[in-house]
């Protein structure tokens, strides 16, 4: 089963070292996740990260910086989004239920199944009953991602659903407050469990 990290919604001062420590512990899928934020920060971060990491990140907005950086792929986050013209390469969608198809699978190398074990505010977490119909119906598979409320908790759960990968943000995120701490071991630590909680 495939990891990724997506990173805080927010800049903070320790991030380029935590992302640097979390790819040489064997980070191999990060999502730049920095809604409405100035590019320009964006770019400052990527700058402080090792060039031969770059091949392992998307990116979420912005997406000149795919190709400026030799980034991985990029994400559309919904439907007001547009894939860029002319572009080739790796591209993901975040989507909710109703809207996972065959079809929609077959445009993207992979996507993310929002609110899939917790709700943002706006949905609530899916119960677990639609989970199965999904399933059976061959929509989740190892190209459908669990997103929301993945903890390392429910990966075993996500597995048996039959999902390709697990996308981690506050279970991992939450080992670390960017306003108190400079400390990240336990943050690494829970990262070193995820990974083998995901195999």
């Amino acid at each position: 089963m495939k990891l990724i990290i997506k990173t805080k919604s927010t800049f903070f001062v320790e991030e380029d070292k935590i992302l640097t420590a979390l790819f040489e512990e064997g980070l191999d899928n990060l999502h730049l996740y920095k809604p409405g934020a100035s590019p320009m920060y964006s770019e400052r971060l990527l700058t402080l990260l090792p060039d031969d990491s770059y091949d392992l990140i998307t990116v979420h907005e912005h997406f000149y910086l795919k190709e400026e950086y030799g980034l991985r792929g990029i994400h559309i986050d919904d439907d007001s989004m547009l894939m860029p013209e002319k572009y080739r390469g790796r591209v993901s969608r975040t989507v909710e239920l109703p809207q996972l198809t065959k079809d929609m699978k077959k445009k993207f190398d992979y996507v993310f199944l929002k609110n899939t074990f917790a709700g943002d505010g706006d949905g609530g977490e899916l119960p677990t009953n639609r989970l199965e119909q999904a399933a059976k119906a061959g929509l989740i598979d190892k190209k459908t991602y669990a997103c929301g409320g993945v903890t390392i908790d429910n990966i075993k759960v996500a597995k048996e659903l039959g999902f390709g990968g697990v996308v981690i943000d506050n279970d991992l995120w939450d080992r670390f407050d960017i306003h108190r701490q400079l400390d990240y071991k336990e943050l690494i630590s829970h990262f070193e469990k995820l990974i083998k909680s995901a195999k």
